[in-house]
């Protein structure tokens, strides 16, 4: 079990790693060792995240999360195997941990009465600047 908070505990077979070639540098090595890391887990087939945290790690993910609700993070950073897998890990606990966190709830507010009073002041002055253009007439000359 891997524990992302202390109410939180993923099961280690949720999480599937796979490894693929990288593109990028690294000479002859590149064509040879699959060095970068695709990891998925089941966001709603995971039975220890609840229903809210469920849905905020599907909307903080984003594009990430695929129709079936299988988050996919590829790792391919690093040239090492086992640092892109410690990456992608980690990259899947710091998602988790934000969406563990729920959002605190807006206050309503009203701005106060110096404020409204300076944008009406603000908004005459602009209406009283504005009046004065237009066409000359021929009355005006």
């Amino acid at each position: 079990m891997i524990e992302v908070t202390p109410e939180i505990q993923i099961d280690e077979r949720d999480i599937d790693l796979q490894f693929i070639r990288a593109s990028g540098p690294g000479g002859q090595n590149v064509n040879q060792v699959a060095s970068a890391v695709q990891l998925r887990f089941d966001v709603r087939g995971c039975r220890s995240l609840t229903e809210p945290v469920r849905n905020r790690l599907i909307r903080l993910a984003g594009r990430r999360v695929n129709a079936d609700g299988v988050l996919v993070i590829d790792a391919r950073r690093f040239r090492t195997q086992s640092q892109n897998r410690q990456d992608a890990m980690d990259r899947l606990l710091a998602l988790l941990r934000e969406a563990a966190v729920p959002p605190r709830p807006r206050r309503p507010t009203k701005p106060s009465r110096a404020s409204v009073r300076r944008r009406l002041d603000q908004k005459r002055q602009r209406a009283k600047t504005k009046s004065t253009r237009g066409k000359v007439g021929d009355n005006d000359t």
